[in-house]
This record gives structure tokens, C-alpha cells and sequence, in this order.
């Protein structure tokens, strides 16, 4: 018997600190940078704890758009479609689609 490469899918498995991709990674700091902004904001107003709540919420979100993927759900039809696809790159779907600024409307035409 003789020995061969087992074919492995190696995108995006960099990991840092264990839990972290870099995509993850770079989502969690930019949530961190939009909570920045809220805490400078509140601590004007002598609100750190309520400043710093913003930070810790922003970067949660940037981290579960960096690292989840939609999951694929039998009773929720639109979920088959886009089972599998990481959060992020639907989002940028969506930025590109309104950013053309068209709107389809798809209607029935009966005959």
C-alpha cells in the first residue's frame, strides 16, 4: 500500500488566538472602531460604562458577521438558497444590489 495527499479545503483556516480567522479578526476591530466612536461620545456626556457596553456590542456584531455562515433551515425557504454563505458576503451582496439603485418588481402576467 502506498501513501497519498488527502485533498483538504485550507481557505480561511488561519486562525488567531484559537477562535479568530483573520476575517473575523478584521470584522471584530472594525465593530471595535464603531464602538469607539459611541464611547468617545458617551464619555463626553460622563457615560464610560454605557460607552464602553457599545464597544463590547459592536465588536460582537462585527465578530458573528466575520465568522458565521447562514444556516440552512427546511422551513424558512429563502435558506436553501443561501445556506452556506458566510454572513459577510451576503451583506456586501446587498450594498451592491442597492447600490445599482434598481428596483425588480416581479409581477404575474396572465394569458
Amino acid at each position: 500500500m502506498g501513501t497519498y495527499n488527502v485533498p483538504r479545503n485550507l481557505r480561511g483556516e488561519t486562525r488567531i488566538l484559537v477562535i479568530f480567522t483573520l476575517k473575523s479578526l478584521a470584522t471584530t476591530g472594525a465593530g471595535v472602531l464603531i464602538g469607539l466612536l459611541f464611547f468617545y461620545f458617551f464619555s463626553l456626556l460622563k457615560l464610560k460604562g454605557l460607552g464602553i457596553g457599545f464597544i463590547i456590542f459592536f465588536a460582537l456584531i462585527g465578530f458573528v458577521i466575520g465568522r458565521f455562515n447562514v444556516p440552512v433551515i427546511a422551513q424558512i425557504p429563502i435558506t436553501k438558497k443561501i445556506g452556506g454563505v458566510p454572513l459577510g458576503e451576503i451583506i456586501l451582496r446587498y450594498i451592491k444590489f442597492k447600490k445599482n439603485k434598481k428596483i425588480y418588481t416581479y409581477t404575474k402576467e396572465e394569458k
